[in-house]
């Protein structure tokens, strides 16, 4: 469906270096990495926003036009929500909304806004100008108003950093949804991986540039290949065990000896703490602080076994 070729770009210094990948119709993919990492460039490249120094971006085998070829430049069928907004400040939110689909009928068009106004929860403040908007309701608007063009491809940058728990569940269902029901494709950016992890068919880890890894959620989470990759996935445990050192997730152990988990750590309780749906557990091994996920506090724990 999507094809990212060899991009490369750069300001005075290199951005992005030989980014390929393919993106297929109804998946969604994670782009984890730092920030300054290229990420939103990368985004706006695929999305015709800017010209890529090297290499191409194909939507359905047909070259994406940037701004060289297009006085106006974009893709009908690809639409990016980035932290610029995009907004027309002086019109009302519902205008920003109907502005975007005045191709349809009047009935089909004023229940579709009536749709988003209620999912983005800014059926309140459907007539104030977006200018006046919180830079979170403005972020929801134009959150809004890329779904409203129904495009193929949907790109996030950086999505939820300004929604609440509830809101960035409703929204992240409503876009499974929508992967279903209209095969939407979307490429999502974040500095925060596990924001992605349940919902991500396929996580690339993004740095300087490149792509360091292509794999699932799962195989991040569980397999990280370095304590800095695991870092953006969630919190990792990492012991000297033997001769080297190894790195296990605090739910990743158990508590008796098995052939999957024969490691064993003898390890010293220090405190718990209470975060509702389970306790942080600390203990101590070998002068090194871990941390374990439980039910229940641990305080009789003295060993436990890790793969």
């Amino acid at each position: 469906m999507l094809s990212i070729k060899k991009v490369s770009f750069a300001y005075n210094t290199p951005i992005l270096s030989g980014v390929t990948f393919d993106l297929n119709e109804k998946e969604f993919i994670g782009i984890v990495g730092e920030s300054g990492s290229g990420k939103t460039t990368l985004l706006k490249i695929i999305a015709g926003l800017i010209e890529p120094i090297e290499g191409n971006v194909f939507f359905e085998n047909e070259k994406v036009k940037g701004p060289a070829d297009l006085l106006i430049p974009g893709h009908d069928e690809i639409k990016l929500v980035n932290q610029d907004f995009s907004l027309d400040l002086y019109h009302t939110v519902r205008e920003n909304i109907r502005e975007k689909i005045l191709y349809l009928k009047k009935e089909d068009r004023e229940e579709l806004i009536e749709e988003l106004l209620d999912l983005m929860e800014l059926k309140k403040i459907e007539q104030q100008q977006a200018i006046s908007l919180s830079g979170g309701e403005q972020q929801r608007l134009a959150f809004a108003r890329a779904l409203a063009c129904e495009p193929k491809v949907l790109l996030l940058d950086e999505p939820f950093a300004h929604l609440d728990f509830k809101l960035k569940n409703k929204i992240t269902n409503y876009l499974l949804d929508l992967k279903f029901i209209r095969g939407l494709s979307v490429i999502i950016v974040t500095h925060n991986g596990e924001e992605v992890l349940s919902m991500s068919d396929r996580i690339i880890h993004f740095g300087n540039g490149k792509i360091n890894r292509i794999d699932s959620a799962e195989n991040f989470y569980f397999k990280p290949s370095s304590k800095q990759e695991a870092m953006h996935f969630g919190m990792i445990n990492e012991v000297l065990v033997g001769c080297g050192k190894k790195l296990f997730r605090p739910n990743d152990y158990r508590l008796e000896f098995s052939t999957e988990f024969n490691q064993e750590l003898k390890v010293v309780y220090t405190g718990s703490q209470f975060t509702g749906p389970y306790y942080l557990n600390f203990f101590t091994f070998e002068g090194e602080q871990i941390v374990l996920f439980s039910e229940n506090v641990m305080t009789e724990v003295v060993k436990i076994y890790i793969k």
